[in-house]
């Protein structure tokens, strides 16, 4: 009898380790991504949360011996995310490979499907005998897949239209306290407005439309106009500065940068036939500069607030429209003179 007894204990022991295993496979979700020396591995959990519950975002990437890697800037491709805390780590193994561990812990702002974007690892080869990077690029590019999870709302099924009052029963209406004269009054209102709605479209359709460099050059003459910005207005200043940037190249060349994260737009940018490589190049280098100010609450020095906003109105001058509206054709690099 006892034996029977020892043997049933040991059964469901051993089924109730399989169904926790189970549950905690199921309990994250995660996938690898490889490229030549390099390995990346992602990973979300727990893959379903109810709504205000954080989620932990693992990136972990391992390179082979004499492989620079390097690791995507704070926050990048998380922008539609509320980053409440961030871990990196980095160490050396027996065998030498480097292991890169960035640690997030993150909260949606609405339930429903959501994903971490796919993200940007870049690494250099300087193996003996392997060529360092592709072609005329600085590093070589790996790109993680896409990584989906669930965020549930707290409001259960079917409460929806029990929420939402009756609506009550209207009075009827008494058709003689509307007066002929209060009709005349009204088209005479609407009358009045549509001819203002006329007028108004005549005048702008007869203001000159400015182009895209001289609404960011406004800005950017706007910026270089404030007082030195200090710790606490830094982010800020940085916020509209990337914005002018973005906005610009919306206007200029079609690219809807302000709807993208940087990784996408940068993406995007890349395949670009009227932005040189130089043109990405700032752009990346400026863009993660910024998004660093941002969500790392870096602190510039003065000088590389001065650059940035030198590098900017670079850009603006050598990306500028062909066509400008001052009807003197005055360079437009001199608006700054």
């Amino acid at each position: 009898m006892k034996g029977h007894c020892y043997l049933f204990l040991i059964t469901f022991g051993l089924l109730s380790i399989d169904s926790i295993a189970e549950e905690a496979v199921e309990n994250f979700n995660e996938l690898r991504t490889e490229r030549g020396p390099v390995s990346a591995m992602v990973r979300v959990e727990p893959n379903t949360v109810r709504i205000g519950d954080p989620v932990t975002l693992t990136i972990e990437v391992t390179a082979e011996p004499d492989v620079e890697l390097l690791m995507p800037v704070f926050g990048s491709s998380l922008e539609r995310f509320s980053i409440l805390e961030f871990a990196p780590r980095e160490s050396i193994d027996d065998l030498g490979r480097t292991r890169s561990t960035q640690n997030y812990r993150l909260q949606a702002p609405a339930s429903g499907r959501h994903s971490i974007p796919p993200i940007t690892i870049e690494f250099v080869d300087r193996r003996p005998g392997q060529r360092e990077s592709p072609g005329d690029e600085d590093a070589y590019e790996l790109l993680t897949e896409r990584l989906e999870f669930t965020v549930e709302s707290v409001v259960p099924e079917g409460a929806g239209d029990d929420l939402k009052p009756p609506l009550e029963r209207l009075d009827p209406t008494d058709s003689k306290a509307v007066r002929p004269w209060s009709w005349m009054t009204i088209l005479s209102v609407l009358t009045v407005i549509t001819l203002l709605f006329v007028l108004i479209q005549r005048i702008q359709g007869q203001v000159e439309k400015k182009s895209a460099y001289e609404i960011a050059l406004d800005r950017l003459n706007a910026l270089e106009a404030r007082p030195q910005p200090d710790s606490e207005s830094m982010d800020g200043f940085f916020v509209e500065l990337s914005d002018l940037v973005r906005r610009y190249l919306e206007n200029r060349f079609a690219l809807h940068a302000p709807e993208l994260t940087t990784e996408e737009f940068l993406d995007v940018a890349a395949v670009s036939p009227d932005l040189t490589r130089e043109h990405r190049s700032f752009l990346r280098t400026f863009l993660n500069s910024a998004d660093h100010v941002k969500f790392a609450r870096h602190i510039p020095a003065p000088t590389d607030v001065e650059t940035a906003l030198v590098a900017v109105r670079d850009f603006l001058n050598q990306t500028t429209d062909d066509e400008i509206s001052n009807s003197d054709g005055a360079n437009p690099g001199a608006a700054h003179a």
